[in-house]
């Protein structure tokens, strides 16, 4: 039978700390929603009486359909002050109704003599009577040694004893806490073994921070020392540098080291719950994350794609699927033609490896790379490049001519931009002109004015990101241009690619290939059919 660890979520309350996020009472029932149907043991939903907002997500969490998971009420121990049963903090965690409450007590001598300014007898009292208070009305009291590590290097016979006192209160689990993220994986394992050493017969777990870039790793080594709770945040948000990654401690723990963490089918949802959580929150996924981010199985070399397509064990720790991702082949100057080969069969054309379009084709993206198209990060200009060497790309429409016009007169707050746009649409011409925020804006609705009277379908467009790039800088003025163009729809978002050294051409380029891209995406046929591009 696998061993179990036990994952404790508090991206509602740790997560929600990093610099830019906020969140509404909705927000964090539904993130709480998801986690639980994902299947993690805890969700830490707050500190209630800290705002109104948590006080009213602890009521409303009541009435979702949780499962197993537990929700946690967070806190601290009663203040130096005053008795427990008159501290309202404390009374604020019963209040919540929570089956578990969480609270944090010092462990770092110097954080109970500088920070709480009391004496270090006193702190092993005020943690002893939080727990042993709090345990008279919850299933559970996990205890939160803050600053465990720290603490356990400057004084370990008194971090050591908090955890004692925390054990004769009556805490479910010990929680060992690197606070300020600074311990590596030599620190952990040295305090584990001491602590088991010196008697301490609880239950213990990890919480760590990410300041020295090795939270998941501390983790994992907490584990393998005893810990059998693990806490840690989706795509590892946090304040400073952030938490432990639950999203690559649940793989490494379940995938690569046999334990049982979420279940396991579960784990083919990863990267859903991470996009899930990225998009309530906005904080987008870092394309480099492991598991779960859109680069973890990208492979851009010729040899590295033309190996893993025969056995994507060469250049893969694991296939992407066991987390919900997918492998990306991507085109660019380093591209063979096995890349070709796959990114084909992904828009469903099958193509031989003899073909002589093949050759032509990598030819060509190579010698395009190299006037400045990038291809990995516009992957929609690409399929249209592909379709238009096989002699599958429809034609939609010819470019007679545009013209865009730049003006600001004395009493303007601003420039105005005017773009006229004239197209031929099978034997006649539409010729539009529209006003935008901005010369590419203008010319966007231009093109679509003329459009949507035959592709009605082109209104659902919408242009939601842009980006230039020089491609030589030493050209000064007069250098290249490249321009990134997202676009979306109802289902999808897509990038296209334009380059020229006139940024206004460069944009038209990636503008028209995100409307053909849509056209084919929806399978639209050619107006009068005219299949040929």
């Amino acid at each position: 039978m696998e061993k179990q660890v036990l994952i404790y979520d508090t991206t509602l309350r740790d997560g929600t700390q990093a610099e830019g996020v906020s969140v509404s009472v909705e927000d964090k029932l539904r993130i709480a929603e998801k986690l639980a149907d994902f299947g993690v043991h805890y969700i830490e939903g707050g500190w209630p009486g800290s705002n109104p907002k948590d006080m009213t997500f602890f009521k409303e969490v009541k009435k979702l359909n949780l499962k197993n998971t537990k929700i946690t009420a967070f806190g601290s121990t009663r203040r130096s002050s005053l008795k427990v049963e008159e501290d309202p903090q404390i009374q604020d965690l019963i209040k919540a109704e929570t089956p578990v409450i969480t609270i944090f007590g010092k462990s770092w001598d110097l954080h109970v003599t500088q920070a709480l300014k009391t004496t270090l007898e006193k702190n092993l009292e005020m943690i002893y009577d939080s727990i042993s208070y709090l345990k008279k009305y919850v299933d559970e009291v996990i205890f939160d040694a803050e600053h465990f590590f720290d603490g356990f290097k400057e004084n370990p016979d008194y971090a050591i004893e908090v955890l004692k006192v925390a054990q004769q209160g009556g805490a479910d689990f010990l929680i060992l806490c690197d606070t300020n993220g600074g311990s590596l994986p030599t620190d952990i394992e040295k305090a584990f073994k001491a602590v088991k050493e010196a008697g301490i017969t609880a239950k213990l777990g990890i919480h760590a921070h990410n300041d020295s870039d090795t939270a998941v790793w501390n983790s994992i080594v907490a584990v393998l020392h005893g810990a059998i709770q693990v806490h840690g945040t989706i795509n590892g948000i946090g304040e400073r540098c952030g938490n432990a990654n639950l999203c690559s401690i649940i793989p490494n723990l379940s995938l690569k080291l046999g334990y049982e963490t979420v279940p396991r089918e579960n784990i083919k949802r990863l990267k859903e719950i991470s996009n899930f959580v990225s998009d309530i929150l906005n904080m987008p996924v870092p394309k480099n994350m492991p598991y779960v981010g859109d680069s973890a199985f990208a492979h851009k070399g010729g040899v590295h794609a033309s190996a893993v397509l025969r056995n994507p064990r060469s250049y893969e720790h694991i296939l992407p699927e066991e987390v919900g991702n997918r492998r990306k082949v991507l085109v660019s100057d380093l591209a063979g033609k096995s890349n070709i080969i796959y990114k084909a069969k992904e828009i469903g054309i099958e193509i031989d490896e003899k073909d002589e379009r093949l050759t032509k084709l990598v030819q060509e993206i190579k010698e395009l790379e190299n006037q400045g198209y990038h291809f990995e990060a516009a992957e929609a200009s690409l399929e249209l490049l592909i379709r238009k060497h096989l002699g599958t790309l429809p034609k939609y429409f010819d470019l007679d001519a545009y013209r865009v016009l730049i003006a600001r007169r004395y009493t303007d707050k601003s420039p105005i931009s005017e773009a006229t746009v004239r197209i031929k649409i099978e034997n006649h011409y539409e010729h539009t002109a529209s006003l935008g925020y901005g010369p590419v804006n203008a010319l966007d609705k231009a093109l679509k004015k003329a459009l949507t009277a035959v592709y009605p379908s082109l209104a659902e467009v919408e242009l939601i990101d842009y980006k230039v790039r020089i491609v030589n800088e030493s050209g000064g003025t007069a250098a290249k241009i490249r321009v990134l163009i997202e676009s979306r729809d109802k289902s999808k978002k897509w990038g296209t690619v334009g380059v020229s050294d006139n940024i206004i051409e460069a944009s038209w380029q990636a503008v028209v290939d995100s409307i053909i891209y849509k056209l084919v995406k929806d399978g639209i046929k050619p107006a009068g059919g005219n299949k040929d591009a």
